[in-house]
């Protein structure tokens, strides 16, 4: 018999000695943090009264006013720029701001470094009182009573150097969190000042603005303003960010005990949260005059958590529309347009209503729903809240060019359908229930007083109090049933639009896509024919059903993305119906990117061409990078496995989030640091990329850290996979500075064990090679290729072609010019303006100023060098 199983007490012990010895290292590596959480709790102890009593009392002076910081004491009490970090105030404030010390502070100090972070820390939050200071004194005649309020408001604590240091601290990330951290951050302090409008939120949003401006100083770079360059994905989310805080704000002033700020009215017109003490709930309730004043506070305090959440239905179906429009959903623009569309003209019925006087008997100070009115009396205090919608408003309306992802057909259709069979279930329940439980109403309705208030269930707290409520609930049953049928209603609404949000788009275009990827693979094709399946293109099927053009219409122009798809020996023949169908829809047709059995067939029938790219291709059967040729290869191939950093397959629908996420800062980071927009057309980017088709490599280290990543298209050859063609090409900027070559030879040695013939690093658009093995721009005949060889010289500082072809052809590859074939010389300026439409779609004119900025400095810098 085996001796009992005791369980091994060395387990435990060693995990508590780990947790441990990670929290020592923790401690060393943030020491100004931890020192600064002692001698705040010790200076909190040592002051009589502040753990026990709420507040700071030091003999009979009041230690909080010795020093705490605010506008009207700090010539006399100059030191509280200094020490009014070291205190909270309440006990309640030690603990929140251990938290943010715990939670932010130290991740920052530990990423900046301990000098950095103490002195980032003492600058912003120096800066930040005396931004805040200055504020409140500068607009006092802009501002009202705000500003007067802010002068009697003091900060403690250490909010202020914890959010300077951490925006100090974006300066040193990637850009997409840095661009998400910055956005966040400045969205939430900015509406806590204009919402809560407190002292100590202005010093906030002061230092971190100070923060943002320093930011780059402290890692040694000259702070460069700048308009952000995002990609489509990206700015769907900034803009989805922008609209879910502008939803936000609102209730987090209704919750405030005493908002200030200037937009603090905004809070009736999103959550009607109205703070009543019992005086002026009774004076009102005696005065004949606010009658249905009274009648709306009743009914806001008799309302239970239901009511809550119907007072802030506004928010939240706004918070709901952000989802969408973060999936660039077309319905969720419109829903969100909508909303603050019917927002901001509210917005102007509202502070009308509660801001005008209405009447001359109006007392100076009176106060409606707990607010007093004549704090709002200036001109700005109306004009604000005012604004704020309206910006919004215009927001979605400048970027609606984004949002054009559409629903599955008759999806909104069925949606309304079910919504109004739920709505006439839920009434018709609330009125039969209602009729049973009359007794617990005060007064008890009849039938007639139900059917009335029915839409007022489905209303949002606070929109219906032009009619005073004819009953209340006063049992339980009663108050769940008043407040349950909203609140059962409004969840379903929500959870389907979400679902809504999710359906993959099924319309008569993708039916067409799926048919063209059917015959793609069963069909002959270039190396680039994949990219036909990409999102943008129409399709134009043969008569025969066994080919297709893809192609997408551009400034009268019909431009398609390679040459027809089908039985080699019918090209001519789908050239010739092609521009037949065009001539029936008044297009032009320009064949763009096609190969030379292409341009052939077409300058049998008398079409002009002129070469526009070379692509470069690999044979993978004798491919083993041996010789002086590939010593480049080599060495990055060598470094790679020094440096522990390996190649490794996956596809983006199917890597995890933590991959995925790292992709996304690596292509946002390359967005940024070029200005201008991501190309598209036969240019891939994260959107392409997002198919099970396609394959990606990744150069990733040990640490599990995305280096550099690469995409591969499939090319299908008689219904098989013969080889693949790189198409996404991104790098970190501070990872492997090799890792293109070391992820193209990689995938160029393992695609070989596989068994595929060849691979190919597509083309280089504008960049042409002289000669077979030399990577240097031709010199065209004619005056069409002379314009096309400048403005690949013109573009090469921003985009960098020809540097692409270059260094494409360290791996020795062979060359196929790739052509543009046009049946009208007359229509070369449209198809030029189609091509430029076609790779830059969503450019902005900023972006084009941008762009020729970049172009005439060489060409400046160029003339400059060629006088004597």
């Amino acid at each position: 018999m085996s001796a009992p199983a005791f369980p091994d007490v060395r387990q435990p012990v060693g995990a508590v000695a780990r947790l441990l010895h990670g929290s020592w290292r923790a401690m060393l590596r943030a020491p100004f943090s931890w020192s600064y959480l002692v001698a705040l709790w010790v200076l909190g102890i040592i002051s009589p009264g502040i753990l026990i009593r709420g507040h700071i009392v030091l003999g009979a002076r009041d230690v909080q006013s010795l020093y705490a910081v605010s506008a009207g004491n700090m010539l006399t009490h100059w030191w509280s720029l200094l020490t009014s970090a070291f205190w909270a105030g309440t006990p309640g404030g030690y603990s929140a701001a251990t938290l943010l010390v715990v939670l932010i502070g130290i991740p920052v100090e530990y990423r900046m470094g301990t000098r950095r972070f103490a002195a980032a820390s003492g600058a912003t939050h120096f800066l930040g009182i005396v931004g805040a200071i200055a504020f409140s004194w500068s607009f006092s005649g802009l501002m009202g009573s705000w500003s007067e309020m802010l002068r009697t408001h003091a900060y403690l604590g250490p909010s202020a150097f914890v959010f300077g240091a951490g925006m100090v601290a974006t300066a040193s990330m990637g850009t997409l969190w840095r661009r998400r951290l910055r956005l966040f951050t400045m969205a939430l302090l900015i509406l806590l000042a204009l919402y809560s409008g407190s002292f100590p939120d202005v010093v906030r949003l002061a230092a971190a603005g100070a923060g943002l401006l320093l930011g780059p100083l402290f890692f040694d770079r000259y702070p460069h303003p700048a308009l952000p360059t995002s990609s489509r994905r990206e700015a769907r989310v900034l803009i989805a960010i922008v609209l879910a805080a502008s939803a936000v704000g609102p209730v987090l002033a209704g919750l405030l005990p005493h908002p200030v700020g200037p937009l603090s009215v905004l809070q009736f017109l999103f959550t009607n949260i109205q703070p009543v003490d019992p005086e002026t709930l009774q004076t009102m309730c005696s005065d004949p005059t606010q009658i249905q004043d009274c009648a709306a506070v009743h009914f806001q305090l008799r309302a239970g958590a239901g009511g809550i959440f119907m007072s802030i239905l506004p928010s939240v179906l706004l918070l709901l529309a952000a989802d969408g429009l973060r999936r660039g959903r077309r319905f969720a623009w419109h829903l969100a347009l909508v909303l603050q569309g019917l927002l901001a003209a509210l917005a102007g019925t509202f502070i009308v209503r509660f801001l005008l006087p209405r009447g001359a008997d109006r007392a100076p100070g009176e106060i409606m729903g707990g607010v007093d009115l004549n704090r709002f009396h200036h001109p700005l205090s109306i004009v604000l809240p005012l604004l704020l919608p309206v910006i919004v408003f215009a927001a979605l309306v400048a970027t609606r060019g984004l949002f054009t992802v559409p629903a599955p057909a008759r999806t909104y259709s069925r949606l309304g359908l079910v919504l109004i069979g739920v709505a006439a279930t839920l009434a018709g329940g609330y009125i039969l229930a209602g009729l049973q439980l009359s007794g617990g109403f005060a007064p008890a309705p009849g039938l007639a007083q139900l059917l009335a208030d029915v839409p007022d269930r489905f209303l949002p707290l606070g929109y219906n109090f032009d009619v005073p409520p004819a009953f209340f609930p006063q049992s339980t049953p009663a108050v769940l049933l008043y407040e349950g049928i909203g609140v059962l209603f409004w969840a379903v609404a929500g959870w389907l639009l979400l679902l809504s949000f999710r359906r993959p788009a099924r319309t008569g275009h993708s039916r067409d896509k799926d048919r063209a990827g059917e015959l793609l693979r069963r069909a002959y094709g270039s190396d680039i024919a994949y990219m036909t399946t990409w999102d943008g293109n129409s399709y134009w099927f043969s008569p025969d059903g066994q080919g297709f053009i893809a192609y997408r219409v551009l400034s009268g122009i019909a431009l398609t993305l390679g040459g027809p798809i089908g039985p080699t020996e019918a090209q001519r023949q789908y050239i010739e119906d092609f521009t037949y169908f065009c001539g029936v829809n008044g297009w032009n047709p320009c064949l763009y990117s096609v190969t030379s059995d292409v341009e052939t067939a077409a300058r049998a029938l008398g079409w002009g061409s002129v070469e526009v790219a070379q692509e470069t291709a690999l044979d993978l059967n004798n491919i083993a990078f041996t010789g002086k040729n590939f010593q480049d290869i080599r060495t990055a191939l060598n470094k790679a496995a020094k440096q522990g950093i390996r190649a490794e397959w996956t596809t983006y629908p199917g890597a995890p989030l933590a991959i995925v996420d790292q992709i996304h800062a690596i292509s946002e980071e390359w967005v940024a640091d070029k200005e201008m927009p991501e190309m598209g057309f036969t240019l891939g980017g994260i959107e392409e990329i997002n198919d099970v088709e396609v394959r990606c490599l990744l150069a990733i280290d040990d640490q599990h850290t995305v280096h550099a990543v690469t995409s591969w298209l499939p090319v299908y050859r008689g219904g098989e996979i013969r080889g693949w063609t790189l198409d996404y090409m991104r790098r970190r900027s501070t990872g492997f500075r090799s890792s293109m070559e070391f992820l193209i030879a990689s995938a160029a040695l393992t695609l070989k064990s596989e068994g595929f013939e060849f691979i190919s690093l597509s083309g280089a658009p504008l960049a042409r090679v002289k000669s077979v093995g030399s990577p240097v721009p031709s010199q065209g005949s004619g005056a069409l290729d002379r314009l096309l060889d400048w403005l690949g010289a013109t573009l090469e500082p921003v985009y960098g072609f020809r540097s692409l072809l270059a260094f494409k052809a360290k791996f020795q590859p062979r060359y196929h010019p790739l052509y543009m074939v046009y049946p009208d010389a007359a229509a070369l300026p449209s198809i030029a303006n189609a091509i430029t439409r076609a790779y830059l779609p969503k450019v902005s004119i900023r972006q084009r100023l941008s762009l020729a900025k970049r172009i005439l400095r060489p060409q400046r810098s160029h003339r400059k060098a060629s006088q004597p």
